[in-house]
């Protein structure tokens, strides 16, 4: 969907894409990762730049310190020598710098242990884990976790020693679970994440060097030294010459043994689910014929009248809803049956611009909503839009009234039912997804904790006679 020409003022202060590198895959070497933005890679480079200059005082401090054939005796421990806490101090901005990493997690011990194998992406960030183990329980099955948000989707069934996830997610059957800070998935989560920094730490001064020992063929020594990490204060490392860590044993908050290990050359691309925003792109400004189609949005929204939607929207570690219903752009209003999975909690919601109205139905109830609108649902109280979903019908009923305010960014091409569309963002945390017509199959908001909630669109013009055809 090229539009005519990259908008010129649109561009300042931005990197354009960079293609990948001849030959090389791009799932492998990042080349499709999203461009950070100046500051951010201001950051970056002076992270780069101090992490270099620690890594090549250590490797000299290294070479002349080295004697051929001589080699410290097994258990000697010893304080950290400068060179030593250095590369320590460099080791989360390596990680950074790398951006990727293979993971190994065993969490526990015997019988009770958790395994967890996956990825970590400390650029985005992002974790995505399969969860096995005799100690798995309730967890075993998929992870995938920001900063700000736990999703799993559970496996009972799944074999008990975890495996590679699958690159690309499944779709369906992920939902919010609470992060339990200090043990379990949460724990975890907070110790991969907390293995990147943007920059280097402070050296320190009470660590202490064990032994020489091998990694897959890597030589690297053997440290106990302060990480600021959540968790052990004091953790084990193997850590070579380039302040790359391989493995890290300790504990987490709660206590309970963890090791950590390191595929560095393992780091393909990793795919968030939908409700963490979805497969990453290249985000840029928009070109002229699409900042055109934006800007046409409300008036297309009219003219088509309606659309039949589906709506998904997490929204809690115990609350999923789901909804179906129409939308009309025409009266204003949306009629949607909303189900809450798990419990069965079946309420229908009429909504306007700026105000709900709802009631409770049966949990055997139909699907979809019932025609003509129940008399308790025209009679019940409005009131302001209250949670995520709420929001989210608000938003595409004021999208006919005026076309989005400020800068937007196109975030990526996609598909949605075999149909090409892009994806574009504006101020607000919402994400349309426009087709080459320029009307919308899908509406996206992000909400306070870092999860998109989406509302699916078949645009289309609502029958007469159906509950939103007329004002309520």
């Amino acid at each position: 969907m090229a539009g005519r020409r990259r908008r010129a003022e649109a561009g300042a202060g931005r990197s354009p894409a960079l293609p990948a590198r001849a030959g090389g895959d791009p799932e492998l070497d990042g080349a499709d990762d999203p461009p950070d933005g100046p500051g951010r890679r201001r950051i970056m480079l002076a992270a780069l730049a101090g992490a270099a200059v620690i890594s090549a005082t250590a490797l000299v401090a290294a070479l002349l310190a080295w004697v051929p054939g001589r080699s410290e005796p097994a258990g000697t421990a010893r304080p950290l020598t400068p060179a030593e806490a250095d590369r320590v101090a460099a080791l989360r901005v390596t990680n950074l710098r790398d951006v990727r990493a293979g993971v190994r997690v065993t969490v526990g011990a015997g019988g009770t242990r958790t395994e967890l194998v996956g990825w970590i992406d400390w650029a985005r960030p992002l974790v995505y884990l399969d969860v096995g183990g005799p100690g798995a329980g309730a967890d075993r099955g998929l992870a995938q976790a920001t900063t700000s948000a736990l999703l799993v989707r559970p496996d009972p069934a799944a074999l008990p020693t975890p495996a590679r996830p699958p690159l690309v997610p499944p779709a369906d059957r992920w939902r919010m679970r609470d992060p339990a800070g200090g043990h379990g998935l949460g724990a975890v989560r907070d110790l991969l994440i907390g293995l990147g920094a943007a920059r280097v730490d402070p050296p320190g001064t009470d660590g202490r060097w064990l032994r020489h020992d091998s990694v897959d063929g890597v030589p690297v020594d053997v440290l106990q030294a302060p990480l600021p990490v959540p968790g052990d204060p004091r953790p084990t490392l193997w850590l070579d010459a380039d302040a790359r860590l391989h493995r890290l044993t300790g504990r987490l908050a709660d206590g309970t043994p963890v090791t950590v290990e390191l595929s560095r050359a393992d780091r393909p691309t990793l795919h968030p689910v939908d409700a963490l925003g979805g497969r990453p792109g290249q985000p840029r400004d928009l070109t002229d014929d699409e900042a055109e189609r934006l800007a046409a949005l409300p008036a297309r929204l009219r003219a088509v009248g309606g659309a039949a939607v589906t709506a998904t929207a997490p929204l809690g570690p115990s609350t999923t809803l789901r909804g179906t219903g129409t939308l009309s752009w025409t009266t204003s209003s949306a009629y949607l049956v909303v189900i809450e999975d798990g419990s069965g909690r079946r309420t229908l919601r009429w909504a306007r611009p700026g105000q709900v109205a709802e009631v409770h139905r049966s949990p055997d109830g139909p699907a979809t909503p019932p025609t003509p609108v129940p008399a308790a649902l025209l009679s019940a109280p409005a009131r302001p839009p209250g949670d995520d979903l709420d929001r989210l019908l608000d938003a595409a009923l004021r999208a006919a009234v005026r076309a989005p305010e400020g800068a937007a960014v196109r975030v990526r091409e996609d598909r949605l039912a075999d149909r090409a569309v892009d994806v574009v963002e504006v101020p607000g945390g919402r994400r349309w997804w426009l087709d080459s017509g320029g009307l919308p199959r899908r509406l996206e908001l992000r909400t306070g904790s870092g999860v998109w909630v989406r509302l699916d669109l078949t645009p289309g013009r609502v029958p007469a006679g159906s509950p939103v055809s007329t004002s309520r």
